[in-house]
């Protein structure tokens, strides 16, 4: 279960990396590129994450 928490938080981890790097224009190819509100969403899903893995390591 501690295995399923941990990648559970790190794909959320890695999905608000990739939303805030495209919200930055670093990454190309969709809607959200280019959109400063992306890179605050990523930024708080990227914390989520982090607590996810906080969470499923204590």
């Amino acid at each position: 279960m501690r295995l399923t928490k941990n990648l559970l938080a790190l794909i959320v981890l890695a999905i608000g990396a990739q939303w805030s790097l495209q919200g930055i224009g670093m990454v190309g190819g969709s809607f959200m590129t280019g959109q400063p509100q992306w890179f605050y969403i990523g930024i708080v899903t990227m914390l989520v994450g982090l607590a996810g893995l906080v969470w499923a390591n204590r």
